[in-house]
C-alpha cells in the first residue's frame, strides 16, 4: 500500500447468518482527510467501523491499514482509536479517572507523562471544567466529547468516530470539529459516520455512501452534484420577476416554485444540473439582476442520501 493511504479494503464481505453486511466493499482513504461514511439503517456502516477498530473481522476480503495487513484476529492495529455506539465509559468514575483507568492500560508512560496527556486531552475536547465530575452526570452531548478524548489519548494515526456530535448543542459542535480539523491538518486520518448531513458536509473532503452492504459512491463531495442528476435551488435575487422569466427561459433550468417571502423578498426554486445553472447565473449578472442567495433545498449529500433510502425502501 502506498505510505499516503490510510485504509485500503478490497472486495469486504462479512456476514452474521444468512445476513450480509458487507457485500464486496472497496475503500480507499487517503491520510490527512476527514472521510464520512453515509447510508440508511442496516447499510453496513457499523460494521465497517468495527472492522477498522478491530471490533470485528471479515469473512473475505482484503485490508490494510496504516500500511499494514489486517488478519483474521479481534484486536485494534497499532495507531488506531475511536469508538463505535457510543463511548464506553465507567459511569461511577469522573472524566479524568476514565482517561486514567484507560491509559494505565497502556503501560507505556509514566504517570506523570499520563496524567500530562490526560490533562491535555481533557482541554482539547473542552471538558477542563467538569475534569472531576462524575460521567454519570454528564450529558450526551458530554459524554461524545469524553469519548473523543479517550480516543485522542494515544495519539491516533487513524480515528474512527460513530455519530460523534451526537447530543452537541452548537457551541459543542463547533469545539469538536476544530479538534477534527486540526487533527486532519496534521496528519491524522479520520473517518466518521453521522446521519446529520449538515456536519458532513462541514466537515469532509469526502465520503461514502453504503446501502444494503455495497458501495454506492464513494469520492469527493464535490461529484456528487453531478452523481445526482439536477437538483432544486432557492434562487434569492433583486428582481424577482425578471429572474423567473430568465429561468423559464434558459435551457436545463425548470421553475419548480414560489418560494414565497424569504428574507423579506420573493424566493424561487429552480431545478437544473450545475451546467444549466451556472449558464442562468451568467444570464442574470448580465442583466444587472443580483443574485442574492443561491444553494440547494437538500443538499447534494442528503439528496443522494434520500435516493438510495428510497430504492431500499422500494426494493422492499
Amino acid at each position: 500500500m502506498g505510505t499516503q493511504r490510510a485504509v485500503l479494503a478490497r472486495g469486504l464481505t462479512k456476514y452474521f447468518g444468512d445476513v450480509v453486511a458487507l457485500d464486496g466493499v472497496d475503500l480507499d482513504l487517503a491520510r490527512g482527510r476527514i472521510h464520512g461514511l453515509v447510508g440508511p439503517n442496516g447499510a453496513g456502516k457499523t460494521t465497517l467501523l468495527g472492522l477498522l477498530l478491530g471490533l470485528a473481522v471479515t469473512d473475505g476480503g482484503s485490508l490494510e491499514i496504516l500500511g499494514k495487513r489486517v488478519g483474521r484476529m479481534f484486536a485494534a492495529p497499532g495507531g488506531v482509536a475511536g469508538f463505535v455506539d457510543g463511548p464506553g465509559l465507567y459511569p461511577s468514575l469522573t472524566a479524568r479517572q476514565n482517561l486514567a483507568a484507560l491509559a494505565a492500560l497502556s503501560g507505556k508512560d509514566t504517570r506523570t507523562a499520563r496524567t500530562a496527556r490526560i490533562d491535555q486531552v481533557l482541554d482539547e475536547v473542552g471538558l477542563t471544567d467538569v475534569a472531576d465530575d462524575r460521567a454519570r452526570g454528564f450529558s450526551l452531548g458530554m459524554r461524545q466529547r469524553l469519548g473523543l478524548a479517550a480516543a485522542l489519548l494515544t495519539t491516533p494515526r487513524l480515528l474512527v468516530l460513530d455519530e460523534p456530535a451526537n447530543g452537541l448543542d452548537p457551541a459543542g459542535k463547533k469545539h469538536v470539529h476544530g479538534v477534527l480539523t486540526r487533527l486532519a491538518n496534521e496528519g491524522t486520518t479520520v473517518v466518521l459516520s453521522s446521519h446529520r448531513m449538515d456536519d458532513l458536509e462541514a466537515l469532509c473532503s469526502e465520503v461514502t455512501i453504503l446501502a444494503s452492504g455495497r458501495v454506492r459512491f464513494s469520492g469527493p463531495l464535490s461529484t456528487l452534484a453531478g452523481e445526482n442528476g439536477a437538483l432544486d435551488y432557492r434562487l434569492l435575487t433583486s428582481a424577482p420577476e425578471a429572474a423567473r422569466r430568465l429561468a423559464a427561459d434558459t435551457a436545463g433550468v425548470r421553475v419548480v416554485a414560489d418560494a414565497g417571502a424569504w428574507r423579506g423578498a420573493e424566493s424561487l426554486v429552480v431545478s437544473a444540473l450545475v451546467p444549466a445553472l451556472d449558464a442562468l447565473v451568467a444570464r442574470l449578472v448580465r442583466a444587472d439582476i443580483a443574485v442574492r442567495e443561491l444553494a440547494p433545498v437538500v443538499s447534494p449529500l442528503e439528496a443522494a442520501f434520500l435516493a438510495l433510502t428510497e430504492q431500499q425502501e422500494a426494493a422492499r
